[in-house]
């Protein structure tokens, strides 16, 4: 007997969880495995918000459950937060609502949106929650090519306007997983004027607004002219303010989806456990100066690492935004899978990488490399790549 749902056949294995299961073996036995696969931030979160988060919650009266929505006073934070980082008014009562990280609020926003046979129009490449909260719901996902030619921004000419049924979602996330690509509003004013002509929904991960680097600066959807009628936003404090286990995100826009979503997390969860909420209040209101100073870190390894791969033979291009490098694999190698290529990484070099594969099938050819080692380790990580494929 079949005990499992069709949904959970729909499913693929996790392919970077496989490499992060043979790293760890491979680091139980004493090897020491660079791992650069995930990414996961390696740096301390702000001590202002620690000791926030310890304060709050020696209070027994933070130990209840809290509010599915998220406390009102964490929701005008971020209506705060928008209103000076981007000029963006934000009501905190019907536009604003907290998530247990950017892929708990976009899988039960998928939830809230998606019945079977919907179609979702999904970047091919892309962080593989954006398609697979589609799949999880029951819909199908209608891939739109990236292509390294066009920087890996997609071109709306390429939608089919003969799809049928029409698409009701279209998902993207600018700075881009895996690729680092980046665009400025214009892009986002081109996307509203599409949602409006087609009537579809615009779901935004705004996961990368702070890992910029030489001078370039971040957009929202939500500056776009009429952003708000038509998508909703999300954002998170995991890579901005190294707070990736603390799971706290947002998402904020259109009044009509944040009360869907609010409406399905409240049969879900009670919410985000109110110390970390208090202590994410604390986080919205750090200077600019120490998030700055995160995304400097990323700029000095992602330079280490670039060019230390180009001293050795191995061509990349600096990204402007995110903590990933999205490299070709080398000419000698071109043949093999992405998968095979990073196997062949983790065996020869003892660094880990992530199969460019596992963010769809536009990713062959490719691997991503995450920053979340210190410059000396990336070091060490380039001399043990040069010995392994470059002899």
């Amino acid at each position: 007997m079949n005990i499992f749902s069709k949904r959970l056949h729909r499913l693929p294995p996790y392919m970077f969880g496989k490499l992060k299961q043979l790293t760890h073996e491979r680091r139980q036995q004493g090897i020491d495995v660079i791992d650069l696969g995930m990414g996961n931030p390696d740096q301390p979160t702000p001590q202002h918000i620690v000791d926030k988060l310890c304060e709050t919650a020696q209070e027994a009266r933070h130990h209840r459950y809290s509010a599915s929505r998220g406390i009102f006073n964490l929701r005008r934070e971020v209506a705060w937060y928008y209103g000076r980082r981007f000029g963006v008014e934000i009501d905190p009562e019907h536009e604003a609502i907290s998530v247990i990280g950017t892929k708990e609020g976009l899988s039960h926003l998928a939830l809230a949106l998606i019945d079977e046979g919907d179609l979702a129009l999904v970047p091919n490449l892309t962080f593989p929650i954006h398609i697979y909260a589609t799949v999880i719901a029951g819909g199908s996902v209608v891939s739109i090519p990236l292509h390294e030619e066009n920087q890996f921004v997609p071109s709306l000419d390429e939608i089919s306007r003969d799809i049928w049924p029409r698409p009701k979602v279209l998902m993207l996330s600018f700075p881009h997983n895996p690729t680092g690509a980046v665009v400025d509003l214009s892009f986002f004013e081109e996307i509203v004027d599409f949602a409006k002509r087609n009537d579809i929904i615009v779901i935004h991960d705004l996961a990368y607004a702070d890992i910029v680097f030489d001078g370039y600066e971040a957009p929202s959807f939500l500056q776009a002219k009429g952003a708000k009628d038509v998508g909703l936003e999300f954002i998170s404090l995991s890579k901005s303010y190294n707070m990736a286990g603390w799971r706290c995100g947002f998402a904020v826009g259109n009044r009509d989806l944040v009360d869907a979503l609010a409406r399905i997390k409240s049969y879900y969860d009670y919410g985000i456990f109110a110390p970390i909420q208090i202590a994410a209040i604390m986080a919205l209101r750090t200077s600019m100066d120490v998030v700055e100073a995160h995304a400097d870190t990323y700029r000095r390894r992602r330079d280490v690492l670039v060019e230390g791969l180009n001293r050795i033979g191995w061509k990349v291009q600096k990204p402007k935004a995110t903590m990933f490098v999205w490299a070709p694999i080398p000419e000698p190698y071109r043949h093999l899978k992405s998968m095979d290529f990073a196997m062949k990484l983790l065996d020869e070099a003892e660094v880990c990488v992530s199969p460019g594969a596992g963010f769809g099938h536009n990713g062959e050819g490719y691997v991503r490399i995450a920053l979340v080692e210190n410059e000396d380790r990336i070091r060490q990580a380039v001399r043990q790549i040069r010995k392994a494929l470059f002899k």
